[in-house]
């Protein structure tokens, strides 16, 4: 059954989660956009029972001694030695621990993937962008393989280094490769759900690939909701109902978040002007572009820039 409650949270960083479980983090920054912690060095009480929330930023859980259960929207299943799973921003969740002892949770924002995973990074793992991806119980020689990666992206994680982000993100290229074997062989699209979770499928789908194609050069206009119900055929308002009932999010939430990380990619990692990523990203005007970008990151395009030019 889908999960519903009076007033749910929404976690936009993982910090609010931490911190609404009672776990004091002075390690973590309130924005961090990456993360990787055991549960099990935490004091969380055996039974514990998390409130039903949305998280909006990307979850992969590593379970090599643990057990428990966890709802994502219509699905439940249990969590148990050598489980591994995860979800995309939107969902809605609830879970429980009866006994943590090791469990690995890594969090990650879309900026953080396309910056230091590599921009196409969805061409590549479509399979992130799914609606709904089983979870595995592996067996240990599989986990094991998936274990050494993630301690060394949490080795990475501590080090304080100035390069950690880089490294992080090309460890986790191999757990995606290795989500990629051994999950999406035996994916059936049959599991996405119903008619809404394959729209939402469809239209994560159809956003990345426009606005790789804004980014390229090949398309000079931004598409609005009009355009991306017109892509699925169907009406406006609809689109816009299904999308804000299943992520949290109405479609130009999704535009206004992805037109962000698209500028935040192109200003770190190209040469073009501001206002060539400006005309790339459908503005008509540059101005109009660094308004827009200074609204949403309280930070001015070129400041942006000088910023990532430093890390």
């Amino acid at each position: 059954m889908p999960l519903h409650h009076a007033a749910m949270l929404v976690f936009n960083k993982v910090y609010e989660l931490y911190d609404q479980m009672g776990v004091n983090l002075d390690s973590l920054p309130p924005n961090s956009e990456f993360s990787i912690y055991n549960l099990g060095n935490f004091p969380i009480p055996r039974g514990y029972r998390s409130p039903v929330y949305r998280a909006n930023f990307f979850s992969f859980v590593f379970v090599k001694n643990a057990s428990g259960c966890c709802s994502s929207d219509c699905n439940a299943f249990i969590t148990e030695p050598g489980t591994v799973y995860f979800n995309n921003p939107g969902h809605i969740k609830q879970f429980t621990m009866n006994e943590v002892k090791e469990l690995y949770l890594v969090t990650l924002s879309e900026s953080f993937l396309k910056e230091n995973v590599h921009a196409n990074v969805f061409d590549e793992f479509s399979f992130i962008l799914s609606e709904l991806v089983p979870p595995q119980v592996l067996p240990p020689a599989q986990f094991r393989e998936f274990e050494e990666l993630y301690l060394q992206i949490e080795r990475a994680y501590l080090s304080g280094s100035p390069l950690r982000n880089k490294l992080i993100g090309h460890l986790f290229v191999a757990i995606l490769i290795k989500i990629k074997e051994y999950f999406w062989t035996d994916y059936s699209p049959i599991l996405e759900g119903n008619r809404s979770s394959q729209i939402v499928s469809n239209f994560k789908k159809i956003m990345e690939k426009h606005y790789r194609e804004l980014s390229q050069g090949i398309l000079d206009k931004a598409y609005r909701v009009q355009e991306y119900a017109s892509q699925l055929n169907l009406h406006p308002s609809y689109l816009n109902n299904v999308i804000k009932s299943k992520t949290g999010r109405s479609v130009s939430t999704w535009i206004t978040e992805k037109t962000i990380t698209e500028a935040k990619s192109l200003l770190r990692y190209s040469d073009f002007p501001v206002k060539e990523i400006s005309y790339r990203l459908g503005f008509a005007e540059s101005q109009h572009f660094c308004n827009y970008f200074k609204k949403h990151t309280q930070c001015s395009p070129m400041g942006y820039r000088q910023g990532a030019a430093q890390t």
